[in-house]
């Protein structure tokens, strides 16, 4: 068994450092932090499934980092595949993502839910055939207007800042489920920092 976690993002020079890509961004931060790089599919030995994703591998952590190359509305084209290839369990794949329902510097883990309408989420449930998978959401704030512009325009040079904050704070949080591999220790730690002191109730909701 290889535990996976799965970045997500869409491929491409034009799309680095917007919200979308946030999850890409986060993996990468994992790799460098382990001394590991991400090589194409093809280098992948024994794999025979689709070839449209990035890895990294974890020795010493027992995981594959994944960037699926798909364009984010196909994620779970390439997820899936490779979930039964590691022969990984559900609990066992641990995605990351931008969330517009979330702020602008929030950071909030889940152990399983629904899509809240995002392509990439929704496209891993679908062809996973469930929802009771992990998640890291990076908070990105709700436009005012359109929010797939939104999503795909890059970050201001402020939002930059933050932005790499949050990668480097998601990143740590993922390594420590790489670790410890106990996802309510992760939780109750890193919440515990990314919420307002006294604000039992919101890290309660998130728990759940």
């Amino acid at each position: 068994m290889t535990r996976l976690v799965i970045g997500l993002g869409n491929p491409g020079p034009e799309h680095e450092w917007t919200p979308h890509n946030l999850g890409f961004h986060v993996v990468e931060r994992i790799a460098a932090a382990e001394g590991s790089i991400f090589e194409p599919a093809a280098a992948l030995a024994d794999w025979t499934g689709p070839r449209g994703f990035d890895w990294a591998r974890l020795p010493e952590r027992d995981a594959l980092l994944v960037k699926p190359l798909t364009f984010m509305n196909r994620s779970g084209s390439v997820v899936a595949p490779l979930a039964r290839w590691c022969a990984a369990d559900p609990h066992e794949v641990f995605a990351v993502f931008d969330d517009i329902d979330l702020p602008l510097g929030t950071l909030r883990i889940r152990p399983h839910g629904g899509t809240g309408g995002h392509r990439g989420v929704h496209s891993i449930v679908n062809e996973l055939g469930s929802d009771r998978f992990p998640r890291l959401r990076i908070g990105v704030g709700r436009p005012r207007t359109d929010a797939a512009r939104h999503v795909l325009t890059r970050f201001s040079e402020k939002e930059r800042e933050l932005a790499e904050v949050l990668v480097v704070e998601a990143a740590e949080a993922l390594l420590f489920w790489l670790r410890e591999g106990d996802l309510e220790r992760c939780m109750t730690r890193f919440h515990s920092r990314w919420t307002p002191e006294g604000d039992k109730d919101a890290r309660t909701k998130e728990s759940k």
